[in-house]
């Protein structure tokens, strides 16, 4: 059995862009449900990750918390 999906438009609180991001529904509702985001999203990368937790995209994060290496 295929794995099912849906589509998540999730805009950035910062610069107000919208990102479509493709998801696996069972481990969406896993994440929803409290599971760690890793475990339940795995083949989403960092970035994308890190916007449905927190609104933000990766180019206002960057900007928000510059690294070291980029000094």
């Amino acid at each position: 059995m295929l794995p099912m999906t849906a589509v998540v438009v999730v805009p950035c609180r910062i610069c107000k862009s919208e990102q479509d991001l493709t998801v696996d529904t069972v481990g969406f509702n896993r994440w929803i449900a409290g599971e760690l985001i890793q475990e339940a999203l795995p083949e989403l990368d960092v970035d994308q990750r890190e916007l449905l937790i927190s609104n933000t995209c990766a180019k206002c994060w960057d900007e928000m918390f510059p690294s070291d290496e980029e000094e």
